[in-house]
């Protein structure tokens, strides 16, 4: 980024602590662009949430690494874990929020095995998949990646193995490194330790460029994504992200109700009427979600293949891209990893496990059909987190098949249940919480009749309810 450029940057970041955009719209179109703007502007002030409590606050026990620099976790996620709903247990992770105002940022990949997976998911401020590296993407033999933001200008060195660009200057790398078991944890590390980051003058000894202007990051309030207040987040997180070609005229709308890149957002300046429009409009964004997810995600005709992707993939449905965020952010694009929800049971009901006990059979030859492997795991229904259970089993996946108990026939029943089943039911029991939950079936690597629809989930079974 040139010079000129690193002052408009600095212009912009001023100007949210010294101008404040206009409220023009009448309280029912106001209404209106709030439910819009909530659904568009959710996911990015979740991910703000994350990047603050791993980037940014040191005292935070979810804190990773500060900017440009790798946090490796070299372990599997337990129900201590609480830095963003839904995550896997399956493949430890690594994180990289990337500040790409001054220069690019190179990722370097060290060679693995040919049959363990691997993968870095690049994830813009919009929570868009933009671009991935790994087993899938750029093999298993490693390799130098650079990462460009929207505004940098120069030339790509010859020893780099590709050039990824992310329409936002903070980005996100996540990386997932295939776990085995416990047995496997330091090969896990020692993979871990090959991962490196640096900015790009310095991989390439480079005259370094002017360092960016410091960012006053705002502190998240425990209700930031649930309320007007959220309307603030996005303010200042869009002032990393210039505005698409596409979206002018969407966000010169959002204007009239202040929505605006890099200006305060200041409530107490909102007359009660003004505020019940927006809160209004919140909660008709809301419910317009619950609809869809009843309807359309937990009768499984609109997948997780829907929800993540590019931005070409989204093709503008901020709808679905805030269910992605809401029901669990930063998930894997289709060709990646395909996700079944188990909300419900085979009657459409609720599932509860305070109420009922559950089995889940996959019949002989149709289990979960994957190049790298599958996975189910278990969530708390109220606070979207794994599960503590005695047993400290979160999942179900396929490199535990050996271990567990076959039916006469050559299927496979798990049992999805609070309390403990008989035991030698036992190896096939995912502990569940005292309540409401969800069940995630992860396919990574997900095979064509996934897709193409050969292959058919099975439902969850309600046994006899309990008395």
């Amino acid at each position: 980024m040139n010079n000129r450029n690193l002052l408009l940057t600095g212009l912009t970041l001023a100007l949210s602590t010294s101008a404040w955009a206009d409220f023009t719209a009448t309280p029912e179109e106001a209404r209106g662009i709030a439910r819009e703007a909530y659904l568009y502007g959710f996911p990015v002030v979740e991910m703000y949430k994350t990047l603050y409590t791993q980037a940014v606050d040191r005292k935070s026990p979810n804190f990773k690494a500060p900017f440009n620099q790798i946090g490796n976790t070299a372990k599997a996620f337990t129900a201590r874990d609480t830095a963003f709903v839904t995550p896997n247990a399956d493949t430890p992770y690594s994180f990289v929020w990337m500040d790409l105002r001054a220069e690019p940022v190179v990722l370097t990949l060290p060679a693995i095995e040919e049959h363990r997976y691997y993968s870095v998911q690049l994830i813009d401020a919009y929570t868009q998949n933009f671009a991935y590296l790994g087993t899938r993407s750029t093999g298993n033999n490693g390799g130098h990646f650079m990462v460009a933001g929207p505004n940098w200008q120069g030339q790509q060195p010859l020893n780099i193995d590709r050039l990824l660009r992310s329409e936002s200057n903070i980005a996100y790398a996540l990386y997932r490194t295939q776990l085995f078991d416990e047995k496997d944890l330091a090969k896990v590390r020692q993979i871990q330790k090959g991962y490196k980051v640096e900015s790009l003058s310095h991989y390439d000894k480079r005259k370094t460029p002017p360092a960016a202007p410091k960012i006053d990051w705002p502190k998240p309030t425990p209700t930031m994504s649930e309320t007007p207040d959220l309307f603030r987040y996005l303010n200042f997180m869009l002032s990393f992200a210039p505005a698409q070609d596409v979206e002018k005229d969407l966000l010169a709308r959002f204007a009239k109700i202040g929505v605006e890149a890099g200006k305060p957002f200041k409530l107490t300046d909102l007359s009660a009427e003004q505020r019940k429009a927006l809160e209004d409009g919140i909660s008709d964004a809301k419910a317009e979600f619950a609809e869809f997810k009843n309807t359309k995600v937990d009768t499984h005709e609109v997948s997780s293949d829907d929800l993540f992707g590019t931005r070409d993939h989204l093709k503008g449905n901020y709808l679905y891209r805030y269910a992605g965020a809401n029901m669990g952010i930063f998930g894997n694009s289709a060709e990646e990893a395909n996700y079944i929800g188990y909300f419900v049971d085979k009657d459409g009901k609720p599932v509860d496990a305070s109420k009922t006990d559950y089995t889940l059979h996959f019949d002989k030859g149709a289990l979960p059909p994957a190049d790298a492997f599958w996975s189910l795991t278990m969530y708390d229904g109220k606070n979207k987190l794994l599960v503590a259970n005695p047993l400290n089993r979160y999942l179900i996946n396929s490199r535990m098949l050996p271990d567990l108990k076959l039916d006469a026939d050559g299927g496979l029943t798990l049992y999805v249940q609070h309390k403990a089943p008989a035991k030698d039911l036992q190896s096939n029991w995912l502990p569940a919480p005292g309540g409401p939950f969800y069940g995630i079936l992860r396919l990574y690597l997900p095979k064509p009749e996934v897709t193409n629809g050969q292959w058919h989930m099975p439902l969850l079974t309600p046994v006899t309810p309990k008395q």
